[in-house]
């Protein structure tokens, strides 16, 4: 049994004839045993690498098909040649076939399947009620605490945004419990209007209830109720002459409207829904998903997808809509843009899973069929504008090859730069950039680990690079890849279509540095045994004049870009946002650094005797310069220990 797997599944094992197998013959072995129920399969090549998942109705019957020998598309065939075994899942319904085929195609992102690349949780706003005073924050991830949660948002700024508002509105804190319970005043909230106090009961638990019910009523989408009650009191105030209270009660109002006149498209007849919007173009497509709850629009987002051709666009939409609510949570109604070819079963699946009923629609007419058409609309723009700055950043990556002369533009360009200050912290940071841009999923850092290289700008480039090199080529052994791709394995892999087609050695490395740096790097390179990797330093000009760059290249003499050429300016910024990281990993050790005492480093050190010396000398400084005798004066210091201590200090001197 896979320890993945409900307890209601059950995998199948596979006869060990088919190891001596490949291809068709594989499938047709499996076929003899293959199960008619239900079940997901998953296809694996001689590496061991899950090429593709599946689900099926009947086993038996799906995976008959892929014995034939023509009618396949150039991808199935392909997939089906490189198929050396196999395994299946049945399960008891069809339903849950498709959830355990959404969830293994996230988990495992193989390379045959429409994968959904969402690396990023969507943030709500909770009312906490897991203290005796309510709380409002942003949460994300996991829903542990005990409270009403709100959203999903498409990001967190819409949060932040309705959040500032909903204070303001009503007056709830946001405070956290720990500070909430050791506060004997009220803080800045208070005097700007967007707290009421609760901390130091300036407002009692029964009126601090009404405003939460109200909040909850506000996002659970009866604000005009909310807003007829607020203004009602408001009147009322003003009958009374309490303008005060009148005027705070308009303010609330205000900021309500505030809320509701940022949510862009508010519609009329759609409470609760998500609406998805899909436009495909070169290869490419573009699903927009847009969040309307509480009848209010609470942000957009959008997914690229890079699909073989020969998946149909229905397919793409609904292989993306089960993975996408395989780990978010699903609202009764799914409006799209269009139809897809297992409704009802995705209708079953996720009604499974969300534990109410959901329905998928395609709406023809009315405000959800405009609502559909502007979700359409925003993919269209975002695909074209995604397109646009693709196009451009291969014109800049064919500059590049041109200006370095390189054969062919670079897939995938490493930079590197050094910080550190007089020695201390030292960082080495290394950034990627290929088609898409910059890759932050790839960006490394490196802590100096040589004491020698420390404030060595030569010796810590050094450093970095064998570390660097020296990894990569032990996994490309493991790998049995002897080096950066060939012109060969690029094409096979843009064959692929493969989003992560991004190769794992670099075509171009960029140095933050001129001749001695570049020296320092070749060196490296060489002794590693690395070629076909190309290296230019970088150099700023006079007066460390950007405009003015120098670039260094073995075998060239130092050369310049023109003044406003492109490609310059793509150097810039990839250099530019190596620096940026490395002076962000360099502040990130040094702030680290900063809390951590030398004293903690010494063997027979702990709390008390560390209180000790800290109470006797004043600092770890004094501690370091005073003499064995004195150390051994402080109470709890024996005179072996106070000369290990003294020895730990001044052992470099000796």
């Amino acid at each position: 049994m896979n320890s993945e797997l409900p307890h209601s599944l059950t995998e199948t094992d596979i006869p060990g004839e088919t190891a001596s197998l490949s291809g068709p013959e594989v499938i047709r072995a499996v076929v003899k045993t293959a199960p008619t129920r239900p079940g997901v399969y998953r296809m694996f090549d001689a590496d061991g690498q899950l090429l593709y998942v599946g689900k099926a109705r009947s086993l038996k019957a799906r995976l008959q098909n892929y014995t034939r020998l023509g009618g396949h598309t150039n991808r199935i065939a392909t997939m089906i040649s490189l198929t050396t075994s196999m395994e299946l899942i049945t399960t008891a319904t069809e339903a849950e076939a498709l959830l355990l085929e959404a969830n293994l195609i996230k988990t495992h992102k193989p390379r045959y399947n429409v994968v959904l690349r969402d690396d990023k949780s969507f943030p709500y706003i909770l009312i906490a009620r897991d203290h005796a005073v309510a709380q409002i924050t942003k949460h994300r991830g996991a829903r542990t605490r005990k409270g009403s949660y709100f959203g999903p948002f498409a990001s967190a700024g819409a949060v932040n945004r309705t959040i500032n508002a909903l204070e303001k509105a009503f007056l709830l804190r946001s405070c956290s419990d720990s500070v909430f319970e050791n506060r004997t005043r009220p803080c800045l909230l208070y005097q700007i209007k967007r707290c009421s106090a609760p901390c130091t009961n300036y407002i009692d638990a029964a009126d601090y209830d009404v405003l939460v019910q109200d909040a909850i009523a506000f996002l659970s989408g009866r604000s005009q109720n909310v807003k007829q009650d607020l203004a009602r009191a408001m009147e009322q105030a003003s009958e009374r002459l309490d303008f005060e209270q009148a005027a705070r009660y308009r303010d609330r109002i205000a900021a309500l409207s505030h809320v509701t006149a940022h949510q862009g498209i508010n519609p009329q007849s759609v409470e609760q829904a998500d609406v998805f919007g899909m436009f495909q173009e070169g290869g490419q497509t573009c699903i927009q998903v847009f969040f309307f709850r509480s009848a209010q629009n609470w942000g957009n987002r959008a997914y690229f997808l890079k699909t073989d051709k020969s998946v149909e666009p229905a397919e793409v939409l609904e292989t993306f809509l089960v993975q996408f609510y395989d780990d978010k949570p699903c609202p009764r109604l799914i409006l799209l843009s269009d139809e897809v070819p297992s409704r009802e079963l995705v209708e079953t699946a996720l009604s499974t899973r969300a534990e109410h009923r959901v329905s998928i629609t395609v709406p023809k007419r009315g405000e959800k069929r405009e609502l559909v058409a502007h979700a359409a609309s925003n993919a269209r723009e975002a695909l074209g504008r995604k397109l646009a700055e693709s196009s451009s950043q291969n014109r800049l990556l064919e500059g590049v090859a041109r200006a370095f002369g390189m054969d062919e533009p670079p897939r995938r360009i490493e930079i590197y730069d050094n910080s550190h200050i007089q020695g201390a912290s030292p960082v080495g940071a290394m950034v990627v950039a290929g088609r898409e841009g910059f890759i932050k999923k790839e960006y490394r850092k490196f802590n100096i680990r040589s004491a020698d290289a420390a404030g060595d700008d030569y010796a810590m480039m050094r450093e970095v690079l064998t570390r660097r090199f020296s990894r990569l080529m032990k996994e490309s052994a493991a790998l049995d890849v002897e080096g950066p791709l060939d012109e060969g394995d690029a094409e096979e892999a843009d064959a692929t279509g493969d989003p992560d087609d991004l190769p794992a050695w670099p075509d171009l490395v960029l140095i933050d540095g001129g001749q001695g740096q570049l020296s320092a790097a070749l060196g490296v390179l060489k002794e590693l045994g690395v070629n076909g990797v190309a290296v230019v330093g970088v150099a700023k000009g006079p007066d460390r004049d950007a405009g003015r760059d120098h670039f260094h290249m073995d075998g060239r003499p130092p050369f310049m870009l023109e003044a406003r050429d492109p490609v310059l300016y793509y150097v810039q910024r990839l250099r530019d946002e190596a620096h940026r990281f490395a002076i962000g990993s360099h502040r990130a050790r040094r702030k680290k650094a900063m809390g951590v005492n030398p004293l903690d480093e010494i063997p027979g050190i702990g709390p008390e005797r560390k209180r000790a010396l800290l109470r006797a000398f004043g600092s770890a400084r004094s501690v370091a310069r005073a003499s064995v005798a004195d150390l051994a004066a402080v109470a709890g210091v024996s005179t072996a220990l106070a000369r290990t201590i003294y020895d730990y200090f001044h052992e470099s001197r000796s």
